[in-house]
């Protein structure tokens, strides 16, 4: 769906839930209004227990872009969920096509922590070459990476940043941002 479809649903279907799949980190850096926060990792984890929902609530979920909130869909499908939607070009389509954002303090978007994080990982590995040749191969194992991230659309970087802490739900109750997908009203809870 995009903008534009999104937001006549929200007036036609007042009980829309708008989930975003973002780290809590991104997620408190800008949202739309009245989504609710439920990581990609925790749906991951627990997608086994979402199989018994049976609610009629339209679900539209969100990411920076598209593709975590497409992953999250296939793994709600499989779970067994109805009624699910993707915001095509996620908060950064929504935000460009002039829907509203909440702004607070958060992390960097994923994509911007990967590609500092490579930046980083590249030229650190072709400056210590310098002093020690084989290093130029941290260079090299950054770039097969990419190139795998890139024709797999999965990155293991993403993976491996969303597991620090600033990325990371803070609460070790999952059951409250999982009763945004699964419970019987839609609410504005996050979940960190």
């Amino acid at each position: 769906m995009d903008t534009a479809q999104v937001r006549e649903l929200r007036e036609t279907e007042p009980q829309v839930r708008l989930i975003d799949v973002r780290t809590p980190g991104e997620f408190a850096s800008a949202h739309i209004p009245g989504s609710s926060n439920v990581p990609l990792d925790l749906i991951q984890k627990n997608r086994h227990e979402l199989g018994a929902v049976r609610h009629g609530d339209p679900v539209v979920l969100v990411c920076a872009s598209g593709n975590r909130a497409e992953r999250a869909r296939a793994l709600l499908e499989e779970a067994g969920l109805e009624r699910l939607s993707v915001l095509r070009g996620g908060i950064t389509g929504w935000e460009r096509d002039g829907g509203d954002l909440s702004r607070g303090r958060g992390t960097w978007a994923m994509e911007r922590q990967v590609r500092l994080t490579a930046g980083v990982l590249v030229l650190t590995g072709v400056v210590a070459s310098t002093a020690y040749e084989p290093l130029k191969w941290i260079a090299g194992f950054v770039g097969a990476g990419l190139i795998f991230a890139a024709v797999t659309n999965t990155c293991a970087m993403a993976r491996l940043l969303g597991l620090l802490p600033h990325n990371r739900t803070t609460t070790t109750d999952t059951s409250s941002p999982l009763e945004e997908i699964s419970g019987k009203a839609p609410g504005a809870r996050t979940a960190g």
